[in-house]
Order: structure tokens, then C-alpha cells, then sequence
């Protein structure tokens, strides 16, 4: 069955505030062409007649594609307003099921929406498939050993409100590579995704995230990774693995898992206004020129924040395959406005051969109970200055000046968090200057006078909270 919706005239208004916001996200306004499909051979003859605002809705059963076989998206291209939209009648009722689901190639503009997809292949966006949009899908591959679920090497790839879930053996629930062998897709924006239940129990090599490799660790991928929950992520220590340059991590929620946000690879990401409770590890840090703002740390029972050496100085191109592997020294690192509490090891070093230098730890907030709150190894050319240190652990080895030992008056939320109460002395203490934070943990405005730590005191109700289930998904808002 076909439906074609003209918009126009007069009647413009009306008929846009009777089409869901979906709808007109999905297609565009000015025109849509509705095809309702009940068989993959149908499904098929869709797509390969799609133009940009066509809408294929699928409807809710079970679809098993042949072993061998594929539905192909090939050669069809939306615009950025009109995409090539193909849904599932209901969330999750359509559910794919075979050696391989959806095959894109020289495709663009293309919405994949609302399935139930259980493949046990790789479901890639190959480069020459450039503004693909995964969303609101339920992703539970088959659970084969060193299998990647999604590989995005498309440029402008947004893969959004999804579930990523179930997973015992090694391999990766989002990889982004890109073409050839040192290149990063561009511009991954991936958001509002719930990744847990990983158990695999290697060494490595089951992180939900991983952006980049060793090969590409000088390239710029410019991706924001925001708004996504993890739990009970723990088939990799690293949770979100950046081995990639130019990327912002903001925004998540990692939550009872072993893995925590490493950028193991590549320079200059952001990490700001992340939640990591309740877990393992927290953020370790190697490679040039990161910021690490805003974040909140508590309850981890391995090690929260890391300023990492290197078995190199710095990566550079020429490097052998082994060199590239290795870690790369932290270099100009500003680390400000944190708040790390309850942490079985707080803030600490390693030991290889080049030490992290020249970089700024200010304005942070260190409460712990046990051990030393800092504990570096060697380091070079730190800045240390406005930190608030408290509770009976140790001060540990960092200078006397960078630091003040005080109770920072910490009330805990109805959410968890330990914020500033109204009498808290790190109210208006902070004292880096040269740069711009211009919103806290909470989402609220910092003004001139900061506060140390991760939270700006006031009594306005938090704008960003700890991530549930309720704000990530196939039906998160």
C-alpha cells in the first residue's frame, strides 16, 4: 500500500501540526511518499525505487534473511531535509534476523529505524555511505566471539537512541574506523544510547566504544559522544576507548561497570560533565592538549583518575606498528573542576619511562577515606593550584601550595550526587583563569566567581542529572 501526502497553500499549518514530529523529522515536509511493506521482497523492491522523502514502513514480525542474501540499500540517496526513512511500524516489532540485515553502499541519507536487529555479522556504514542515522533500534547480535556489531567508516554517521545489549565474548558494540588505514570518519555524533550487560571476561577488547585504533591515533575524527548510559559494561576496562584526535565525551552516565573513559590514543578531546559511579575505573588520560572538566567520580574501586606516562614521548607518523601501540605520554593536560569522592585510589600515576608534563590539575575536588588522594609517580613542569583535599586519606605527594585541606560541606541529592551546600568554603575559590568553563556538572551557568569542583553551588534544580533508563533508548524523548 502507497500513501502520498502533499503539503501546500493555505492548509500548510494545519496539516504540519497533524504529522507527528517524527514523521516530519523523518521525511521533510513538503512531500511523502509511504510505502507499507509485510515481506522482505517487497521491503526490497522499496528500497530500490526510494528517492529522498520516501517513507518504508515495515510491518511488525519476524523477517529471516536467507544465509548469502542481504537487504541492500545500495545507490539510493536522501537529502538532508528529505531522508530515505526505513522504520518499523512498532519499536522493535519488526525484527531482522540472519547471517547479515541491512548492506549500505553508495547510499546517503538513509534513517534506519526502530528494528529489532539480530545478525551475526558486522552491520557497517561503509565510507561511501556518508549522513546515515541509526535509531531507536534494539541491537542484540548474535553472541560470537571477536564479532563487531556496528562499524561506522561513513563521514556525518548519527547513530541515536538505541539499545546495545547482551554480549559475553570479545568484541565491540560501536567501532569507528574509516577509510584506509590512518583516516577517521568525521563527525560521529553518537547520542541518547543505552549500552549494558557486557560480560565478557578478557583482558580487553569489549569496550561498547571504541573510537579509532592505534594507526589512526593522529587523525581527527571530531565526534561528540553525549547523553548515552553504560551498565554493567564490563568486557573491556575501557568503557568509551578514544585512539583518535579531536573528540568530545560529555554528558554520559557509566554506571556499574568495569570500564571508565580512556583516551588511550590521539589529542586534544574533551572530556566534560561526565557521571562515572559505582564501577571500576574512572578517566585515564595519555596523548597532548586534553581537557578534562566537570566530571563527577564516586564509589570506584579501582583507580579514578589517572594521568598516564608513556612508553613514548609523543606518537608521530614514521612510528612501527609496535611503537604506535605503546602509550604516549600526557602532555598539557588541563584537568579542572572535578570532583572525585569515595574512590578506592583518587588521583594517580604510572611509572614508564616518559613522565606526563606540563600539566595543570586546578580546582578540583579530592574526598576519599582511604590511601593517598594523590599519587604520582614522576612528573614534569605541574601546575598545581586551587585544589580542595578532604576526608582521612592521605594528602599524598602533590605540592603544598596546590591544594587546601578543608571540608567542602557536600550534601547528597536525591540523585546520588554529592553537591556543595550553601555554607561550602569551595564556594568562589577557584582560581584558574585563562580559560572559559562556562557550565557545570549540573548544567548550570558558572558567572566569574567558580566554585571549585565539578558542581556551581545554587539552589536551582539541576538541568543535567545521572542518566536512567528513562533518557536513553529506542524510546527516550
Amino acid at each position: 500500500m502507497q500513501r502520498r501526502t502533499f503539503l501546500k497553500g493555505g492548509l500548510l499549518g494545519a496539516a504540519v501540526a497533524a504529522v507527528p514530529l517524527d514523521t516530519l523529522l523523518a521525511t521533510g515536509a513538503s512531500a511523502a511518499t509511504e510505502t507499507r511493506v509485510t515481506n522482505l521482497k517487497d521491503l526490497q523492491s522499496a528500497i530500490d525505487r526510494a528517492v529522498a522523502g520516501d517513507r518504508i514502513v515495515v510491518a511488525a514480525g519476524t523477517y529471516s534473511v536467507p544465509s548469502g542474501g542481504a537487504i541492500a540499500v545500495s545507490g539510493r540517496n536522501g537529502t538532508s531535509s528529505a531522508p530515505i526513512t526505513i522504520v518499523s511500524e512498532s519499536r522493535g516489532g519488526a525484527v531482522l534476523q540472519g547471517q547479515r540485515t541491512f548492506v549500505l553502499s553508495n547510499s546517503s541519507n538513509i534513517v534506519i529505524s526502530g528494528f529489532a536487529v539480530r545478525q551475526s555479522t558486522s552491520l557497517e556504514i561503509p565510507a561511501n555511505s556518508p549522513r546515515v542515522r541509526l535509531t531507536r533500534n534494539d541491537f542484540r547480535f548474535a553472541d560470537i566471539g571477536g564479532l563487531d556489531w556496528v562499524v561506522v567508516r561513513g563521514d556525518d554517521a548519527k547513530i541515536d537512541r538505541n539499545h546495545f545489549h547482551d554480549k559475553t565474548t570479545e568484541g565491540i558494540f560501536v567501532v569507528v574506523d574509516g577509510p584506509g588505514t590512518t583516516a577517521m570518519a568525521q563527525r560521529l555524533h553518537l547520542l541518547r544510547n543505552h549500552f549494558s550487560d557486557h560480560g565478557y571476561t578478557g583482558a580487553n577488547g569489549g569496550e561498547p566504544i571504541r573510537l579509532g585504533v592505534s594507526t589512526r591515533a593522529l587523525s581527527s575524527a571530531h565526534a561528540i559522544v553525549e547523553y548515552n548510559l553504560f551498565e554493567r559494561c564490563d568486557g573491556d576496562p575501557e568503557a568509551v576507548s578514544v585512539k583518535s584526535s579531536d573528540n568530545t565525551i560529555r554528558y554520559n552516565t557509566i554506571r556499574d561497570s568495569r570500564g571508565g573513559i580512556v583516551l588511550r590514543h590521539g589529542n586534544r578531546t574533551t572530556v566534560d560533565g561526565n557521571h562515572i559511579v559505582d564501577g571500576i575505573d574512572g578517566v585515564r588520560v595519555y596523548g597532548n592538549d586534553h581537557l578534562v572538566v566537570n566530571n563527577y567520580l564516586s564509589g570506584l574501586s579501582g583507580r579514578a583518575l589517572v594521568i598516564g606516562s608513556g612508553s613514548t614521548r609523543d606518537h608521530h607518523e614514521g612510528e612501527t606498528t609496535e611503537e604506535r601501540r605503546g602509550n604516549d605520554a600526557c602532555d598539557r593536560a588541563v584537568i579542572t573542576h572535578n570532583t572525585l569522592r569515595g574512590n578506592k585510589s583518587t588521583l594517580s600515576g604510572e611509572t614508564r619511562d616518559h613522565a606526563p608534563q606540563d600539566v595543570v590539575v586546578a580546582d578540583n575536588l579530592l574526598v576519599g577515606d582511604s590511601g593517598s588522594l594523590v599519587a604520582m609517580g614522576a612528573t614534569t613542569g605541574f601546575t598545581w593550584q586551587g585544589n580542595i583535599l578532604w576526608g582521612a586519606a592521605a594528602d599524598g605527594n602533590l605540592p603544598a601550595a596546590g591544594y587546601v585541606r578543608v571540608d567542602p560541606r557536600l550534601r547528597q541529592g536525591t540523585d546520588g550526587v554529592f553537591r556543595l551546600a550553601a555554607d561550602s568554603p569551595a564556594i568562589g575559590a577557584a582560581t584558574l583563569t585563562g580559560g572559559t568553563v562556562a557550565e557545570d556538572l549540573d548544567g548550570h551557568a558558572r558567572g566569574s566567581a567558580r566554585d571549585v569542583g565539578a558542581d556551581e553551588y545554587t539552589p536551582l534544580a539541576p538541568v543535567r542529572r545521572p542518566l536512567t533508563t528513562a533518557d536513553v533508548g529506542p524510546n527516550a524523548s
